[in-house]
């Protein structure tokens, strides 16, 4: 079978990051069930590029980097700090910068960080909507991973919930095709009917 792509995306503020880590932890548990290879890319270097990409309607370089290779993954890892209950407003604006049908049939992976456990809520009241509203295929382990976690025990422990959920974005990319991305400069009309011009009008017949 073929290398797959997984991007993951990722909306912590601060370096380091507790939402990249677990975006890491995430993408390292998909790779153990599928050949894949792994970009991750922290939106906060892209920020004022994607607050500019709002204004003017035209992604920078650098976002459109990120854009097309989200464009492209054959499945997508996006993680965000939970802030007032709810996804960050720079993990928000990504994602309405993105074409409508981007996400479309898309494997993806919601994970969130925060500071209790209250905030967990989140993924289910907030992320999980908005990515079923872009039609993208959600993968039915969310994880969140509040400050205790990292270093908890028992059964369902962070790393347990990490490993389920890695498992079932796997599957799901494995169960579909590659991803292919359509040519924005790919010609949707022929030479012929180019060069033909347009259709020649009858003359009007004389009565």
């Amino acid at each position: 079978m073929s290398t797959r792509s997984i991007v993951a995306v990722t909306a912590g503020l601060s370096q380091p990051s507790s939402s990249r880590l677990l975006a890491d932890r995430l993408t390292a548990a998909v790779s153990a069930g599928l050949d894949a290879e792994v970009r991750v890319f922290e939106l906060r270097n892209v920020a004022h590029d994607i607050t500019d990409n709002l204004l003017t309607g035209f992604p920078s370089p650098a976002l459109k980097e990120v854009v097309d290779a989200v464009a492209g993954a054959d499945g997508l890892v996006a993680v965000t700090p939970i802030f007032n209950a709810s996804y960050s407003g720079l993990f928000k604006s990504f994602f309405d910068v993105l074409g409508d049908d981007v996400l479309r049939d898309k494997p993806v992976l919601l994970g969130a960080t925060g500071g209790t456990a209250r905030h967990s809520l989140a993924l289910e009241h907030a992320l999980r909507p908005m990515f079923v509203y872009l039609h993208a295929v959600v993968a039915p382990t969310a994880v969140f991973a509040a400050t205790e976690d990292w270093a908890a025990g028992g059964r369902d422990t962070l790393h347990e919930r990490v490993r389920r959920a890695g498992a079932q974005l796997a599957a799901l990319v494995s169960e579909r095709g590659p991803v292919e991305v359509a040519d924005p400069f790919a010609l949707t009309t022929s030479f012929e009917d180019l060069l033909g011009g347009p259709a020649k009008k009858e003359p009007p017949r004389s009565t």
